[in-house]
């Protein structure tokens, strides 16, 4: 069954976050036009209800009639309830924009993620990508939640007052010009130290989150060495970094709330005041509704100012957690893939011409002038000392680095002018420790192969010496592993892996320390299964223990990133070179 593809096209300029959101939120104009129009409706009664207001003071203080309060009850009543279908449209619809937003910024770096080379994920510590995800991901839906709320609001709330206020008693105009500049004065001097405490903030969560990956990864070791107190005393420094960090960021926001909201009532009581003046010297001719109207909506307006300036933090936070994420967005180490020619099958020929790989600030190369052709099918077994360079080259052979010089051609073709995802799709791994995710055996078995049948399942369990085991578990091959296969053994998670390659039915194996973290009972089950995995394609071994790649077809021996032997098992023994003493060591 076909996968359906993600939308995860995404751009986010980390030098401006608020022009990002604001494209973010644009594509889906349709769901924002009715948000922003069931706002404007529902938000009606917050700059009419003081008109409403004065208007039925002015009628008490002249001696008005009842029926004229009853008349603007009735008006203010329909205001009132329509707030209900309003608030609930605008929800809908504006709550749907974000959460969407939320899971296309989750998408956009999950692609991203695996698109960038093998190098970056090197670098980049598992933990801080997943912070990244996560956290920074719902710091922006919940800065679009609870701020964009109260700027709507007090953009209809200005807009109202100055209009209403235009109406009455335009005179009064001039005086709404002191809060706005106020607020945006308070907001331009907070706004280089709230990104800086907020950015410092996030790179200690980031390195606590990185230390906490590490405990838990570490703690078989910790354990076995009664160092507890050792792991929890390092936490407890990144712990520390991170209250104080956080400590900081709080001091300055409570600073700029509390600034912020004694400012914009100071403001409004002088509004207050200022109006009744006016009123009682009969300097602007004002009703004591008027006074009321003027003074509630400046109340509205420094209030709703008051309200954005202290929900700065938020949108502070929001702001950073965009730049965090436009960091693996923005990442230029990618593997380059576009735009080059797809391989729809291979044959299994690998050829090395002269390649030469040095790792960015090493001093030597890893690979050195290696020469090598491998034939479909053939069986090549790669030894040598730790640092001499088999990993590197299986991991070439896999695209997962390029050649600082020289080539590698696959089925003839330079593998830099081939879309190596493709070539990867008939290629398999079996690493060390096979790494099993979270779900049911045959979920990992047909992992990227979901349409895969049972009969081609239960095949391929059979010939990696899994059928046996797995039908003994309660619930069969439905049985669910655990996280990286914690519920199964060493050897049961790595006769999963080779099932899972026997369904992808590769041309080319790569085989990496298969066996060597097995016991003996488990290595041999292993190594049967190997055999039949192997049998036909092309396969390329790297082995510690020499006893495991004897039926080799060649075996090559690499020293410093250098070739210095190559033959079959006895060809090799009987020059009693490097292998030789290799095998000898072992072996005595």
């Amino acid at each position: 069954m076909a996968q359906k593809a993600l939308t995860t096209d995404v751009r986010i300029d980390s030098a401006h976050p608020t022009r990002s959101i604001l494209r973010l939120l644009a594509r889906r104009p349709g769901r924002m036009s009715l948000a922003i129009a069931a706002f404007t409706a529902k938000e009606v009664p917050m700059w009419f209800l003081p008109v409403i207001t004065a208007a039925v003071i002015d009628i008490v203080a002249t001696g008005g009639s009842v029926q004229g309060v009853l008349i603007w009850f009735g008006v203010a009543a329909v205001l009132l309830l329509q707030n209900i279908p309003n608030h609930l449209v605008y929800t809908r619809h504006f709550m749907t924009v974000v959460r969407d937003t939320g899971a296309l910024l989750r998408n956009a770096l999950a692609a991203r993620l695996q698109s960038l080379s093998i190098g970056y994920h090197t670098r980049a510590s598992s933990s801080v990508v997943q912070s990244k995800v996560v956290r920074d991901v719902e710091n922006i839906e919940v800065m679009l939640q609870q701020v964009t709320h109260p700027v709507l609001s007090s953009a209809m709330v200005l807009a109202g007052a100055v209009t209403m206020t235009a109406l009455k008693v335009p005179e009064f105009l001039p005086v709404y010009l002191l809060a706005v500049p106020l607020a945006l004065g308070m907001r331009w001097a907070t706004a280089r130290s709230s990104r800086d405490r907020n950015e410092q903030f996030r790179r200690e969560v980031e390195g606590f989150a990185s230390r906490v990956g590490e405990m838990a990864s570490l703690i078989p070791i910790t354990r076995a060495h009664g160092l507890e107190q050792t792991a929890v005393s390092r936490l407890a420094a990144g712990a520390d970094g991170l209250r104080r960090a956080g400590l900081h960021l709080d001091m300055l926001n409570g600073r700029v709330a509390s600034f912020s909201w004694v400012s914009m009532q100071l403001l409004g009581v002088a509004c207050l005041a200022l109006a009744a003046i006016f009123a009682l010297t009969g300097f602007l001719p004002i009703t004591p509704g008027e006074v009321v109207l003027l003074s509630s909506y400046f109340a509205l307006l420094t209030q709703g100012l008051a309200q954005l300036l202290m929900l700065i933090p938020v949108a502070a936070r929001g702001t950073e957690s965009l730049r965090s994420v436009a960091e693996v967005l923005e990442e230029p180490d990618l593997e380059e893939n576009a735009g080059r020619r797809a391989v729809d099958g291979v044959v299994g020929e690998l050829t090395l011409e002269h390649v030469h790989h040095r790792y960015p600030d090493a001093d030597d190369d890893a690979l050195a002038d290696v020469n090598l052709t491998i034939a479909p099918g053939e069986t090549v077994a790669f030894v040598g000392s730790s640092g001499s360079g088999k990993s590197t080259l299986l991991n070439l052979v896999l695209g997962f680095i390029r050649p600082t010089s020289g080539r590698l051609l696959v089925d003839g073709a330079d593998a830099q002018e081939l879309d190596l995802r493709t070539v990867r799709r008939h290629v398999s791994v079996v690493p060390q420790e096979s790494v099993l995710f979270e779900g049911t055996i045959r979920e990992n078995v047909t992992y990227g192969i979901p349409d895969a049948s049972d009969d081609v399942v239960r095949a391929a369990l059979r010939d990696a010496n899994a059928l046996e085991f797995v039908d003994e578990l309660p619930r069969g091959w439905d049985t669910v592993v655990g996280e990286r296969g914690a519920r199964l053994s060493g050897g049961q998670r790595q006769r999963i892996a080779i099932a899972r390659a026997l369904v992808r039915d590769p041309r080319v194996l790569l085989l990496d320390e298969a066996t060597s973290a097995l016991d003996t009972e488990s290595e041999t089950l292993v190594k049967e299964a190997l055999g039949r995995l192997m049998r036909g394609r092309t396969t390329l071994v790297v082995a510690h223990r020499l006893s495991t790649i004897r039926q080799a077809d060649r075996i090559i021996v690499l020293e410093h990133g250098r070739v210095v032997e190559h033959g079959s098992h006895d060809d090799l023994l009987s020059r009693a070179g490097r292998y030789a003493t290799l095998h000898e060591t072992q072996a005595g």
